[in-house]
């Protein structure tokens, strides 16, 4: 199987003793391609010179709105110029991680929205694909979505809206990102959604080292999971494995605009 994960963060401290060797086994596993997205600026340098270093890793470059405290405003004109330097390159993938996060009551909504806009507003400029976070806040971001209509969509990670909430994503040109939660058989609206969802509004993610999968419960998440994902979500919509990762892959590098 060819498996692309759409979404890590595999920058984070938590793969610092074993990086190496996660890239190797999820290799052999079948994953080709992952992304490793950025959340603040601190990372932003950290993030670029790993997936320089190593083939098959992709770099979006955002401020999540969870680190909204960290976010000063020259961050986004940094962001713009690192967008600007790094237009064209084939590791350049997207805008991301970028959203709206109503679950965390002490993150301040007006704030959060004006990040986001701007954000958007660069993936409009840079015509790029927008990697997004969404909590509880699919209304605000269907409709920022609206104002701005991507050339290019993007993804939404870690999907667990409705099915009608999926749909207006759906029109606005994005892929709905599924991973570990879907996993969960206590997960039962997730799961029913995803199985109503065609294959061609899928891609796969693990959100590494977060959102670990049933299957490897309680432990650090990683891009070799993704293929017990796989096989999980596969027999969820009843197909084979083989069937959800081609087409998986194929979404992916039709959205990133890969081979």
């Amino acid at each position: 199987m060819r498996l692309i994960d759409t979404h890590t963060h595999l920058d984070f401290p938590d793969f610092d003793a074993d990086r190496d060797g996660v890239l190797a086994r999820s290799r052999v596993l079948g994953v080709e391609r992952l992304v490793v997205l950025g959340v603040y600026q601190a990372n932003w340098q950290r993030l670029w010179d790993l997936v320089q270093a190593e083939d098959g890793l992709h770099a979006a470059f955002g401020l999540h709105p969870v680190y909204l405290g960290q976010h000063l405003p020259e961050h986004l004109l940094q962001l713009r110029q690192w967008l600007e330097q790094l237009a064209g390159h084939p590791k350049l993938c997207a805008v991301g991680e970028i959203g709206l996060d109503y679950f965390l009551t002490e993150l301040d909504p007006a704030r959060q929205q004006q990040l986001f806009e701007a954000q958007l507003k660069l993936a409009s400029d840079f015509e790029l694909p927008a990697l997004l976070h969404v909590r509880r806040a699919h209304a605000p971001s269907i409709a920022a979505l609206k104002r701005y209509r991507l050339k290019r969509g993007g993804i939404i990670h870690a999907f667990a809206g409705s099915y009608e909430e999926a749909r207006e994503y759906l029109k606005l040109g994005f892929k709905l990102g599924f991973g570990g939660a879907a996993t969960w058989p206590q997960a039962l609206r997730l799961r029913k959604v995803f199985t109503a969802l065609p294959l061609d509004a899928i891609v796969l993610e693990t959100d590494s080292p977060d959102m670990a999968p049933a299957m490897h419960p309680y432990q650090r998440n990683s891009p070799v999971f993704l293929a017990d994902i796989c096989n999980d979500l596969a027999a969820l919509k009843g197909i084979t494995p083989a069937e959800l990762a081609h087409t998986s892959t194929a979404n992916s590098c039709q959205l990133f605009g890969w081979p």
